[in-house]
């Protein structure tokens, strides 16, 4: 080559030889500066191949080895040799993803994507898109790429992959990821949801999702609390939250998804291993069927899928003491069918036929007592009814929260055409064991007040008070009253109801006539206030009466003593006086025998001298006079001395000459003898005055 050069220039070869090794050393150095490419620990170099190769396949923006253009392979960290002049060396720094990212990845060159497809499929041996060569020798597509880069450093070519880093996904606790895939194949038609791919790993594999026949759509697998690398591009992840069911509520449940319910049933039929809806695949694959679930979601916390359920909380059912709880099943066998009615049945039949057994449609025969339940009432209806007395008025003043149990006071009109009002009371109750035919009836306590018992209290009343005499209705109140309860206690049998009583509160009158039976009644309580009073002055006489009885009780006490002191006194002389009674009577029994005959011969004679001396004294009578006989008589004792007329003081007077002086003594012994005085004889000679 030298001797080439000298003679082309005239040069000796030697001579050349000489002059060309200083720039020979020169181009050395040149020739190692491009051959030699050192790469950092964390970088690589995209090599560009200049010349000297095939040209690359058309629609190619990546070349391989033997073709022009930027190489599909990089070199890594370390030293490396290259044919200088033919590569052009770039380095960028290797693709870093943090802990808490993943790295989509989409490819700038490869095979077009298969028609219908969105993503490319996974290409075997490129190391996590590390190997740009083997990904594009083994088939490797264009576009957004299934697998993604896990936390780590990737020595990745940009010019043949773009790599986007996003944010893993993160449930956090009472929150579910809810899905939708991207891509796969349709939905069946009829379904709302895809179906369970196996072996995605909770969406992680999309590569396994899209080949185990994952669908594109809502999918009815569900993120739980926690961190996923999930391919972002290939699912979208919805953060909802989990569905929580208070104390005291329960989680009504409707499918948005399953097989059709059947057009006899409003709820759908009970399915097992669905795990409290948490398992939506299981439901399907074990026959669920779409609409208002038969089973319910007790208080806790749930991971439900969003898209496939609905959960509404509701009340639990609390039955209060003094209450019971008639269930309406809606849910169960048709009576209708399984106890069909005869033609002749009558209207009871007809309500015992909604009246059932557990098992069937109806109204349940069994009641639920005070307690708490957790109730289904889409599938069952509770109805409240209350089994203590309840008191309906007719009194005039309503309240928001007691209607309708006050109504207006009655208004009636009297046989003789006077208008009453009258307030009523009524009290009912409706036995436990009677509250599911009593709402087989009327259906609830307003229906039977508002119903039923108004009416028939308020045409009772009329009734009555159309055949009474306002004042007579008024007076027999207490019967008005008795013919009232009796009708309705007769009434509510049919309906199942208990009557306790009805009370007649008011009656009031038309003012005239108020007025006259007013007036009677003041006039009988004046005569009723003046026989009290009366009454009061009798009582207070008696009072006083025993007042001064006792004021005289100790005097009366005394008394009585003295009687007794005496009494005894008495007792002791008698005792003493028979004594001597008898001593004396057996000594003068012999003196008495001597005298009794000395008694009877001076009593012969003085018999004899009297019966002489009055036969001498009738005959002096007869033939003087009674008054002159008498004179004699009194003169004859004067003179004797026996009676002293001579008074001692003198009391003289004039007197006439007739002699009237004899006159006034004649008057004075006329006086003394008209009032009945005896001039008896007295041993000193004074008379004495004697009663008798």
């Amino acid at each position: 080559m030298f001797a080439t050069l000298a003679h082309q220039f005239g040069f000796q070869s030697a001579e050349l030889e000489l002059l060309m090794l200083p720039a020979l050393g020169f181009g050395l150095l040149i020739f190692l500066y491009n051959s030699i490419v050192v790469v950092g620990g964390t970088q690589i170099a995209v090599l560009e191949r200049r010349w000297l190769g095939k040209a690359m396949p058309d629609g190619r923006v990546v070349a391989m080895a033997d073709e022009v253009g930027v190489q599909a392979r990089i070199l890594g960290p370390g030293l490396h040799l290259l044919i200088p002049f033919l590569y052009r060396v770039e380095k960028y720094p290797m693709v870093v993803v943090a802990p808490n990212e993943v790295g989509l990845v989409e490819s700038i060159d490869g095979n077009p994507v298969s028609p219908g497809r969105i993503f490319a499929k996974v290409a075997q041996g490129h190391n996590l898109f590390q190997d740009g060569p083997a990904f594009l020798s083994n088939g490797g597509e264009k576009g957004p790429q299934i697998q993604i880069l896990p936390p780590g450093l990737y020595r990745i070519n940009p010019y043949l992959f773009k790599v986007i880093k996003v944010p893993a996904i993160s449930i956090p606790n009472n929150k579910v990821g809810v899905v939708v895939a991207v891509d796969g194949q349709p939905i069946a038609p009829g379904r709302l949801l895809a179906r369970r791919a196996e072996g995605h790993e909770n969406f992680q594999n999309g590569q396994g999702f899209l080949e185990k026949g994952g669908q594109k759509g809502p999918q009815i697998d569900i993120l739980l609390p926690g961190s996923y690398r999930i391919n972002t591009k290939l699912f979208s992840v919805d953060i909802r939250d989990a569905i929580v069911v208070p104390a005291k509520k329960v989680g009504l449940v409707t499918a948005r998804d399953g097989e059709p319910l059947p057009p006899s049933e409003y709820v759908a039929k009970t399915i097992a291993g669905h795990r409290d809806f948490q398992d939506a695949a299981g439901f399907l694959t074990g026959g669920g069927q779409r609409g208002p679930q038969l089973d319910f979601l007790r208080p806790g916390t749930y991971y439900v899928n969003p898209y496939m359920f609905e959960v509404v909380p509701d009340e639990v059912l609390i039955v209060q003491r003094g209450e019971v709880a008639v269930v309406v099943s809606n849910i169960g066998k048709d009576p209708s069918v399984e106890k069909p009615l005869t033609p002749n049945s009558d209207i009871k039949a007809g309500v015992e036929r909604f009246v059932v057994d557990a098992g069937y449609r109806g109204i349940q025969r069994e009641v639920l007592g005070p307690g708490t339940y957790y109730l289904n009432k889409l599938a069952y209806t509770p109805l409240i009814i209350p089994t203590t007395n309840i008191t309906i008025d007719w009194a005039g003043e309503k309240s928001d929260d007691r209607v309708p149990r006050i109504f207006d006071p009655l208004a009636i009109v009297s046989k003789d055409g006077f208008e009453m009002t009258v307030e009523v009371k009524v009290i009912i109750r409706v036995l436990p064991q009677q509250a599911p035919h009593m709402v087989a009836r009327i259906g609830t306590i307003d229906n039977l007040i508002e119903h039923v018992i108004h009416p028939l209290i308020d045409s009772s009343y009329r009734n009555q008070a159309s055949a009474t005499e306002a004042m007579k209705f008024m007076q027999d109140r207490h019967e008005q009253q008795r013919m009232a309860e009796e009708h309705v206690i007769e009434q509510l049998t049919k309906y199942y109801v208990e009557c306790v009583s009805v009370l007649i509160c008011q009656i009031m009158l038309p003012e005239r006539l108020m007025q006259t039976l007013t007036n009677k009644v003041v006039a009988a309580q004046q005569m009723a206030m003046f026989d009290s009073q009366q009454q009061a002055e009798d009582r207070r006489r008696e009072m006083e009466k025993t007042k001064a009885q006792a004021d005289l009780q100790p005097s009366l006490v005394k008394a009585e003593i003295d009687v007794q002191i005496a009494t005894q006194q008495k007792q002791q002389q008698i005792i003493l006086a028979e004594g001597r009674g008898q001593a004396t009577k057996l000594e003068q029994e012999g003196v008495a025998a001597g005298i009794t005959a000395v008694g009877q011969a001076e009593g012969s004679k003085v018999l004899a001298i009297g019966e002489a001396t009055a036969t001498a004294y009738n005959k002096q009578v007869n033939a003087v006079g009674q008054g002159p006989v008498a004179m004699i008589e009194v003169m004859k004792q004067v003179s004797g001395g026996k009676i002293k007329i001579t008074p001692d003081i003198m009391v003289s007077g004039g007197c006439d000459g007739n002699g009237s002086s004899n006159n006034v003594l004649a008057a004075f012994m006329a006086s003394l003898m008209s009032s009945g005085m005896k001039l008896v004889p007295q041993d000193s000679g004074t008379p004495k005055k004697e009663k008798g």
